[in-house]
């Protein structure tokens, strides 16, 4: 699969199989985006790769503190929840899309708590990333940790394998702290599952809409 191929083919992946991915292929698509630029090549990026025995604990140990302790899903570092149009309607349109092929009814809280929760599950991916970040990088080295993530999803898509990227991992990130021994010294961003699509699952039919590059590019001094 060439770049155009791979780009073309990623999607966000919400139900895998449980076939195993060998560490070889991880560390395969690692070596590819390790080649990932950033800002005065400070190459920011940590991860965390988890499997088999922690991949499970992690699982159980945070679904049962979201349980115990609802409330405790603050992000670590300052996000903001306010959004405004076009970006509402986007977020809106994907989520409508996404819960009506899983047929969960608007207002169902208890059903849309528990698809929430698929996310610590890594939605049954054999392998999950936990993406870190020293504390004291400002905001442009995050920026660099969303080129690192794009070029393991690129990567992955190429060898046969598939991703969803989880900002929800940056809630209850007390736990995978504790879990994965993550210094102080470092932000848990956010996670992303990587295995094999299911493609059985109802769900792994969306594709979100993109907008036309007239919605998001301005040319300036072209003929």
């Amino acid at each position: 699969m060439n770049l155009e191929e791979a780009l073309k083919a990623r999607k966000s992946v919400r139900a895998f199989k449980p076939d195993p991915v060998p560490l070889d292929l991880v560390k395969e698509i690692l070596e590819l985006a390790r080649l990932s630029p950033s800002g005065t090549n400070i190459q920011p990026w940590k991860v965390h790769v988890v499997a088999g025995e922690v991949r499970r604990r992690l699982e159980e140990e945070v679904l049962a503190h979201r349980e115990t302790d609802p409330a405790d899903k603050i992000a670590e570092f300052p996000r903001t929840s306010k959004r405004k149009e076009p970006y509402t309607t986007r977020m809106r349109t994907l989520g409508k899309q996404m819960y009506g092929l899983i047929g969960i009814p608007k207002g169902d809280q208890a059903a849309n708590w528990k698809q929430w929760g698929r996310n610590y599950q890594f939605f049954d991916a054999p392998v999950g990333l936990i993406f870190t970040i020293d504390k004291d990088l400002d905001c442009m080295s995050f920026l660099d940790i969303g080129i690192f993530m794009q070029s393991i999803m690129l990567a992955a898509k190429a060898r046969g394998l598939d991703t969803c990227s989880q900002g929800a991992w940056n809630n209850f990130w007390s736990v995978t702290r504790r879990v994965l021994d993550v210094p102080d010294e470092e932000y848990i961003v956010c996670g992303m599952s990587l295995g094999y699509a299911d493609e059985t699952a109802p769900v792994n039919t969306l594709v979100a809409e993109r907008e036309p590059i007239e919605s998001f590019a301005i040319f300036h001094g072209f003929d």
